[in-house]
């Protein structure tokens, strides 16, 4: 039992509030408005058929994001990116991290020579808007190639598996499951999981923000991640089949 409650007054293995809504955009070929808790993240697929050069001629498609954070997802207005005229470190680091997860499940040979975009638009932060992110771009990558698999231009779902991300960190020495704000912004260590629903490490990402953690805490901190997750993968199903209906 934990010495001092999180500030989020949630049990140490305890997720915030997450929903997946379908169909919120009824242009893209699949859609998902995710949110944890108070981080809210509209993703959406768009199917190209076409693919970047170098990878033109191989047989082979491509799944790739983009991400972004609206100007008034946080407390104060953050400037466009584009009026800047480049995009910033951080923003091409989440995005390229949201295309190698989604990538790790597509069987890039059956999906053929069509790429699929997943723009991820942050619409409200409070901590953990990749995981979110990576969550809620499955399901609409998902409904995307459900949507192929309709229009004849594909025979099954290219997909070897689902994908899903959540934080864990340490708070007051104790790990914690998917991290708010207030709790990242404080923790002392802070993680990022992406796994597969076999609960097969697609990537990790853990930085001691207080002082270096030991192997058995990030032990805790992974084995919260895998409860996290599965309850996540249940969830995209849901969703995945409740937009079937």
């Amino acid at each position: 039992m934990m010495q001092t409650p999180r500030p989020s007054a949630r049990a140490a293995d305890q997720m915030r509030q997450v929903s997946l809504e379908t169909g919120v955009n009824k242009y893209a070929e699949g859609s998902c408005l995710i949110r944890f808790g108070d981080t809210h993240v509209l993703c959406l697929a768009s199917v190209e058929e076409r693919v970047p050069g170098w990878i033109k001629g191989s047989g082979k498609g491509w799944v790739t994001a983009e991400y972004g954070m609206l100007p008034r997802s946080t407390d104060t207005r953050t400037a466009r990116e584009a009026t800047r005229g480049k995009q910033g470190g951080r923003t091409l680091e989440i995005q390229r991290l949201i295309g190698r997860s989604l990538r790790a499940v597509t069987d890039l040979a059956a999906l053929g020579e069509i790429q699929v975009r997943i723009d991820c638009d942050v619409i409200q932060a409070d901590g953990g808007t990749r995981t979110a992110a990576i969550t809620g771009g499955y399901v609409a990558l998902h409904l995307a190639l459900v949507h192929l698999v309709e229009l004849g231009m594909l025979e099954t779902v290219p997909l070897i598996g689902q994908v899903a991300a959540v934080s864990a960190g340490l708070w007051q020495d104790m790990a914690v499951l998917d991290l708010d704000y207030a709790e990242d912004s404080t923790a002392q260590a802070d993680a990022n999981f992406v796994l597969t629903d076999a609960r097969a490490i697609v990537e990790v990402q853990a930085t001691a923000e207080d002082r270096p953690f030991a192997e058995d805490q990030l032990s805790a901190m992974l084995n919260l991640a895998k409860k996290g997750i599965g309850e996540l993968v249940l969830m995209q199903k849901a969703a995945i089949d409740a937009a079937g209906e």
